[in-house]
């Protein structure tokens, strides 16, 4: 690969555009010509996670198709997307190659904790805009920050470790008092960040010693940590980790018939990690999620979706193995969010073009930080004054079946952290 080449390289076009990698006013930035802007990710589309990776890309292809039916100021968006099979080292690589090799403008739908984490400071010190990251670590989380390109749109799994926390002793209509609140974690990223979010929440509520902690490594036997609950009598249980780790942790709870209610997070949001089992043997499953499809708004931006993702197969901009992934009732939510990362990159791009800016990084980022950016089925989320928090309104789901279908259905709506405290 070729290095530095973003710090030092300057390239002459056919068109006579100048490319820039600093986004120096008046200047294009790499990936963009007169007629195209090249955007890439490094997704997971094969091993574990090819469940979330390949829907997740559909749903962004989709979006794009029907953009560049009519393009963005005379510019259509190619999309180059590589395999990280899931491997942190791997996914390194590939972000470097898409910024150095393939010189793309901007990083759309970043994808995977291994991954996201290794990139960040790589992303920043380059300068490159990166939209939406489809994980919720920690390090996405930026106070103020302007200029900042990392643009989080998924919740900071921090914030959602106090929603849990809040909706847990709060919803008593739910689950009664909790006197006692168990918390499993893995020890990898995921659970980490959500811990934090939970021990913030409980010292907030001055609640720290009413919880029982068990740490357990991904992918081991949790028989001992869920005993070891179920021994302390808890009353509700908060799984912080990811989807892949959720279905064991579950299946070791319900196993030992530890009846209480699990609350886990968003990314967990779909039918496909929560075990059928587990419910049908009376555990109540409950996940937080940030997509509203219950509201008039949110079912007309689903049918819009629901539109874009069959014109996309017909126009053969999807495969029929993607468009099978997107539309599985229990991954569906993956392609959705591709939808939305490709959709808010977009606002971006009609922001620059609006205020007849050129197209370079930094006034793509002032045009995100300008003001809110809505989206379909969900938002707005607020960029301005540098803020890189994700979203903070978040719905509670529970698992079950609902006219003889497993399903997720709306236990909540969409709230705020405080609102949820007022309660």
């Amino acid at each position: 690969m070729r290095k530095l080449r973003l710090s030092t390289g300057v390239f002459a076009l056919a068109t006579a555009l100048v490319v820039s990698s600093c986004g120096v006013t008046g200047q294009v930035a790499q990936g963009v010509t007169e007629t195209t802007i090249k955007i890439g990710n490094a997704a997971t589309t094969s091993g574990a996670y090819a469940a979330v990776g390949v829907p997740f890309n559909a749903g962004l292809k989709a979006r794009l198709a029907h953009e560049n039916k009519t393009g963005v100021d005379g510019r259509t968006i190619e999309f180059v997307t590589y395999d990280d099979g899931g491997l942190a080292a791997q996914g390194a690589q590939m972000i470097e190659k898409l910024v150095e090799d393939d010189e793309v403008f901007a990083i759309v739908g970043h994808f995977g904790t291994w991954t996201v984490g290794q990139t960040l400071p790589y992303l920043r010190d380059k300068g490159v805009p990166m939209v939406y990251a489809a994980t919720g670590i920690n390090q996405l989380y930026f106070e103020e920050s302007v200029g900042n390109p990392i643009f989080a749109v998924q919740p900071i799994y921090r914030s959602e470790g106090k929603q849990l926390v809040a909706r847990a002793l709060k919803e008593t209509e739910l689950f009664g008092t909790v006197d006692k609140l168990g918390v499993i974690y893995t020890t990898e990223d995921a659970g980490y960040s959500i811990k934090v979010g939970v021990d913030d929440q409980l010292a907030a509520m001055d609640k720290t010693s009413i919880a029982v902690f068990q740490a357990v490594a991904p992918g081991s036997d949790y028989s001992a940590a869920a005993t070891a609950l179920k021994n302390a009598n808890v009353d509700a249980v908060i799984v912080a980790t990811n989807q892949v780790n959720f279905s064991g942790i579950a299946t070791a709870i319900s196993a030992i018939d530890l009846k209480v209610p699990l609350l886990t997070s968003y990314v967990s949001a779909a039918t496909g990690y929560i075990p059928e089992a587990v419910v049908n043997n009376g555990v109540d499953v409950y996940t937080n999620a940030w997509v509203d499809l219950t509201s008039e708004a949110g079912q007309d931006g689903f049918e819009t979706y629901s539109t874009h993702i069959e014109a996309a197969l017909a126009e053969e901009k999807i495969t029929a193995i993607e468009y099978a992934y997107a539309t599985n009732p229990a991954l569906s939510a993956f392609a959705i969010a591709g939808y939305i990362a490709a959709d808010i990159f977009i606002t971006g791009l009609k922001r620059v073009a609006e205020g007849d800016d050129v197209l370079n990084w930094e006034n793509y980022i002032s045009a995100l930080e300008a003001e809110e950016v809505s989206f379909p089925m969900g938002g707005p989320i607020d960029f301005t004054n540098g803020k890189r928090h994700g979203l903070d309104r978040l719905a509670l789901l529970k698992a079950g079946r609902v006219e003889d279908v497993y399903t997720l259905s709306v236990a909540r709506p969409l709230e705020s952290l405080d609102e949820i405290l007022a309660k």
